[in-house]
């Protein structure tokens, strides 16, 4: 890469980081209005093309939010972003024999296990009841051979709502949404006893109702391995 380009993303990349930090030393939140381009402009010591780069930059990582005609604002927060990012580098890994998709299997496999036993402490008879009734939808669709990937994030999604953690719940939803489109890329679904794998969240189920957290690791831990073995079966043919 030329020198020049390379300086010139650098300078992007720090106003970028400029304006996260008057975005922090102004304390303003989601859903708060930026000052305008003019203002940034001065502020900043930028001229507007330079900064309208930067905006478009932030826009696209979910930092900010443009409104035509109404301006600039703080964004809600959104991992959309993050979903994108990771679900293109996993369908790339496919791609060229790397790790990164069985790598975010792994992490979520480490995530669940380790935070289940907290989630057990807190779970109420009304959490349980709304996970058994994940298990109940999984089986009925395994029943009539339908695919219940839905039913089964949020069978996930129910497992950990008594940390009431918004981070862990959007971490959770990004890794599912990645999880789905590796299944279709390397067709991983294929093949798959839905029966079986009904049961193996029956399984969990169970563990945490009874209260058994060490049993209710174990087998969100074994059921990661599972998928992660399914998924090196379903590439072991493009390597």
């Amino acid at each position: 890469m030329p020198q020049a380009r390379f300086s010139a993303q650098a300078r992007l990349r720090a106003l970028q980081a400029d304006i996260m930090e008057l975005i922090l030393e102004r304390e303003l939140e989601a859903g708060d209005p930026l000052p305008t381009e003019h203002e940034l402009s001065a502020v900043l010591g930028v001229g507007r093309n330079t900064l309208r780069e930067s905006l478009k930059v932030l826009q696209a990582l979910g930092v900010i939010e443009i409104r035509h005609g109404f301006g600039m604002f703080v964004a809600p927060n959104s991992f959309d972003a993050l979903a994108d990012g990771l679900t293109f580098r996993a369908r790339l890994s496919l791609r060229h024999h790397s790790q990164e998709a069985l790598q975010l299997v792994e992490v979520r496999q480490a995530l669940e296990s380790g935070l289940i036993a907290g989630a057990m402490d807190l779970m109420t008879m009304e959490h349980l009841a709304a996970v058994e009734e994940s298990v109940l939808r999984m089986e009925a669709l395994a029943g009539s051979g339908e695919n219940f990937v839905e039913a089964a994030a949020e069978f996930h999604r129910r497992l950990f709502e008594p940390l009431n953690n918004e981070v862990l719940a959007n971490l959770l939803g990004v890794f599912w949404q990645v999880y789905r489109r590796v299944h279709v890329e390397v067709g991983a679904a294929e093949g798959v006893d839905l029966l079986t794998e009904a049961a193996v969240h029956r399984g969990i189920y169970e563990a945490v109702s009874t209260g058994d957290k060490v049993l209710a690791a174990q087998r969100l831990h074994g059921h990661f391995d599972g998928i992660r073995h399914r998924i090196s079966q379903a590439i072991s043919p493009q390597r």
